[in-house]
């Protein structure tokens, strides 16, 4: 007897239903436990974590921030790059910060781009003993932009000049430009009409403090710096731990993945895994 069409129909959804429930919801989850229990994969599958003092504290593939309470870098530790995954390397919260290079005007509530750099080079320089200046940011540490107005709009001479990321009474980085003052912004006032101007300065166009250490990764998860970074960090932490430089070297060496599959990329320093060497092989009391 054939069967209603309508009933045929609802037959092929349920059979439907099941394939794909077999296939997709049983056989496949089963297939990628068992790829995750091959040896050399198993680690990973787990989560990588890494353990001290018989505890988890965290894990190999996730970043972590050495800072204290305040926000400030603790000086025993080499520092992680920032993130911008919630308050910081938070695996529910992995993004990035959506700002780019257009970013260099402050808001009322949220720093540019360029602003967050320059503070960040700044702070860096300090920890490290280094000079943290960078082009486009003034020695306060904020993006060293102006607004210019112009008496015919984008053309003619300049008629004011306004450092926006300063605020009133802080002085502006630079006297003078285009012949004219240059004034601190106020508050509430719009500037919006006036053309955008960063100004380089005068610092190296190589800066002392790498781009890493001042920008966020794209995931805010990474836990990587550059060798770079390391060795900018080096001379403090092993001033701090009472160790040699070349005891230090040796940790970051054992510590520093190599290219990826021998050719992508470049060579990375695993800050998780490194300060969790130092507090094993030099303890601060």
């Amino acid at each position: 007897m054939r069967l209603p069409n309508w009933l045929g129909q609802h037959l092929a959804a349920f059979r439907a239903v099941l394939v794909f429930t077999v296939v997709l919801g049983i056989a496949y989850p089963l297939l990628l436990v068992g790829i995750g229990l091959i040896p050399g994969l198993h680690h990973k599958a787990k989560g990588s974590l890494v353990s001290a003092g018989g505890k988890n504290v965290g894990s190999s593939l996730i970043g972590q921030s050495f800072v204290d309470a305040d926000g400030r870098g603790i000086p025993r530790y080499f520092q992680s790059r920032p993130s911008a995954a919630g308050d910081g390397y938070d695996p529910t919260a992995s993004s990035a910060s959506n700002l780019g290079p257009e970013s260099i005007e402050d808001m009322p509530d949220m720093p540019s781009l360029l602003t967050q750099v320059c503070t960040r080079s700044r702070e860096i320089g300090a920890l490290n003993g280094v000079d943290g200046a960078r082009p486009f940011c003034t020695r306060s540490g904020v993006g060293a932009v102006l607004r210019v107005f112009r008496r015919d709009g984008l053309t003619g001479p300049v008629t004011r000049a306004v450092s926006v990321n300063q605020v009133a009474p802080e002085p502006p980085f630079i006297a003078t430009y285009g012949g004219v003052a240059v004034e601190s912004a106020v508050p509430g006032e719009d500037y919006s009409k006036a053309v955008l101007v960063p100004i380089r300065g005068d610092a190296p166009s190589a800066p002392a403090v790498p781009s890493d250490a001042v920008t966020a990764s794209g995931s805010g998860l990474d836990p990587h710096i550059t060798p770079a970074y390391a060795q900018l960090q080096l001379p403090r932490v092993a001033r701090v731990r009472g160790a040699t430089q070349a005891a230090i070297q040796r940790l970051v060496d054992d510590n520093t993945d190599g290219r990826s599959v021998g050719f992508m990329g470049q060579k990375r320093v695993n800050v998780v895994l490194l300060n969790l060497a130092l507090d094993q092989e030099f303890p601060v009391r």
